[in-house]
């Protein structure tokens, strides 16, 4: 039973990040994601590219594909940084929610002032803020109505970025749950790397319960672009006898994201799937 159940992860973690390491690593000094400007007219057209000459008449651009554009001032509506990938001369946007994969986190980190909200499943709401570029905090607590005999449970999410050299990125973190007396939680380690077709994440940590248990667990996931505002996205676990995979599709904008998957758990006594389902807009 564990062989099949660690083969049908690693078999689930190959098709979902095939692309991610399909390509050759870049060289240091073009990173897989990065600052470009964007560049808006009055006529509705969009292009992504570098500023190479500006007056205060005139902007000179020149675009992902290598045209160049002259452009007087009067006709554009907008002119400022965004991030995101050079895919075949062309922009594709970065996730807003790349701090996380559909549950659990990244090595990548919250900018500083920056906020994002979510909710798991439509029930579960969260939120997460960069208080420093490396350091984030947040929480969250069920969208259940407290009930005779029943604590309300609340979790807090603290996360520090330990190193990011622009490709690779590396945190630490805990998540900690408590509900009245009780309280448990995850202690943990993750490293994300970058490359031209995506990303690699792979973390580890230790459970902890109040009453004294400890258990390890390993975290092995995976996103690969398909479309310019889709992502293919995986995320599995092994925690002692038992694996969690899931894999699909996040839909995402310049601020709002949404996670539409399925997830299958194994154990000793039984297989059972769940949907996945999670949206997330960042501030």
């Amino acid at each position: 039973m564990n062989s099949m159940v660690l083969g049908f992860a690693a078999a689930l973690l190959v098709v979902f990040s095939s692309a991610a390491v399909a390509q050759p690593a870049p060289p240091a000094s073009a990173r897989p994601v990065r600052t470009v400007q964007e560049l808006v007219m009055n006529d509705g057209s969009r292009v992504y590219g570098e500023i190479e000459q500006e007056t205060d008449s005139e902007v000179v651009f020149r675009t992902a594909s290598g045209a160049v554009l002259r452009t007087a001032r009067r006709q554009i509506v907008s002119l400022r940084p965004v991030t995101g990938r050079i895919v075949s001369g062309e922009f594709r946007r970065e996730d807003p929610n790349n701090t996380r994969l559909l549950f659990g986190p990244t090595g990548r980190a919250i900018p500083k002032g920056e906020v994002y909200l979510g909710v798991y499943e439509s029930l579960v709401p969260f939120v997460q803020v960069g208080i420093t570029d490396r350091f984030s905090i947040g929480g969250g607590t069920p969208l259940i109505f407290e009930a005779e005999g029943w604590d309300r449970l609340y979790w807090v999410t603290p996360k520090m970025q330990v190193y990011s050299d622009g490709s690779t990125h590396a945190s630490v973190g805990l998540f900690h749950g408590f509900s009245g007396e009780d309280n448990a939680g995850i202690a943990y380690g993750v490293v994300t790397h970058e490359a031209q077709g995506g990303a690699f994440t792979i973390g580890a940590g230790m459970g902890y319960t109040s009453e004294g248990g400890r258990g390890g667990v390993v975290m092995v996931g995976g996103e690969a672009p398909a479309r310019r505002n889709i992502k293919l996205i995986t995320e599995n676990y092994i925690w002692k006898s038992a694996v969690i995979s899931s894999g699909g599709c996040r839909f995402f904008g310049e601020h709002l994201s949404a996670d539409l998957a399925v997830g299958v758990a194994f154990t000793d006594n039984e297989v059972f799937m769940f949907p996945v389902v999670n949206f997330v807009y960042r501030f």
